[in-house]
């Protein structure tokens, strides 16, 4: 596949850094003790027409997402956690206002920005990565004016924030209801099909279940199943609107329904605060009117 890049740029007069080249790949069905012999990598490797030899790497960053060949997102968590804190001490450094309007404006041009770049593609699942991301804010409100002596779950009532998590599975649905409507490339084929009852819903593909559990696994907390699983929780007139603006409105007074209790160290809580545990165990008639 590079080497036919590197051809395709050739042909078209362009030349390729072969030196600058990075390779991820997703090894299957291989123990942990053949991946540790000499010359697995060289079972790998690529050797380029330029004689680059180049070696499959653990992690590589793709336009700003650290991607790596276990299939976790564990490098990208962590990564976008520290630099929103460093972001995050640098603002209470530089700032002494800990008025409400003043804190939530910086904190969500400055920090808020960078605990959500491209979250729908690594949004976790892990409680404990949640927690990672979600500490990050719960840390930066407790600074707040009247804040100090709330609960994390009492300080978004009282600031009307949302959980991050809860803003992922938002982002997500907002997605997938433009890749419905045209407004976003269709480039992970999500099919929908058009139910006279239960109106517009997305398709969720089946796996192959010969395919072994680890892959099965991370196959359910991929994008394609979880958002499309969470666009179909939403009321059918919600569903069909057509207008971004009038979708974005309605979908917020549903998500009002459903309670937010992110998962935080020493707090017990009713599930993992994902839409669609709330939706198991305690069933509701939505409504977006």
């Amino acid at each position: 596949m590079i080497n036919t890049v590197i051809e395709w740029s050739k042909n078209n007069n362009m030349e390729l850094h072969e030196n600058k080249f990075e390779v991820v790949s997703y090894p299957l069905n291989e123990s942990k003790i053949m991946r540790e012999l000499p010359f697995y990598s060289e079972t790998v490797q690529y050797s380029t027409p330029g004689g680059v030899i180049i070696t499959p790497q653990n992690t590589v960053r793709d336009l700003g997402v650290y991607i790596s060949g276990d299939r976790k997102w564990r490098t990208q968590i962590d990564k976008t956690a520290e630099a929103a804190k460093k972001m995050a001490a640098w603002v209470l450094s530089a700032f002494h206002d800990r008025s409400v309007n003043v804190m939530l404006a910086l904190y969500k041009s400055m920090v808020r920005s960078r605990l959500e770049y491209c979250c729908p593609v690594w949004n976790p699942t892990h409680i404990g990565e949640i927690q990672r991301l979600e500490n990050v804010q719960r840390s930066f409100t407790r600074r707040i004016q009247g804040c100090k002596e709330l609960t994390y779950w009492e300080r978004l009532k009282k600031l009307n924030l949302m959980s991050l998590q809860r803003r992922r599975e938002r982002y997500c649905i907002v997605h997938v209801w433009k890749i419905l409507n045209d407004l976003a490339p269709n480039d992970i084929g999500i099919c929908f099909q058009q139910n006279m009852r239960l109106g517009i819903k997305a398709e969720i593909p089946a796996i192959n279940k010969k395919s072994q559990m680890s892959v099965r696994a991370d196959y359910d907390r991929t994008f394609r199943i979880r958002a499309a699983q969470l666009f179909n929780l939403l009321p059918a007139n919600l569903r069909s609107i057509k207008k971004l603006d009038s979708f974005k409105i309605d979908l917020g007074k549903v998500l009002e329904q459903y309670p937010d209790t992110p998962p935080v160290p020493g707090y017990t809580t009713t599930n993992d605060n994902s839409l669609l545990s709330w939706r198991r165990t305690h069933p509701m008639q939505l409504s977006c009117a």
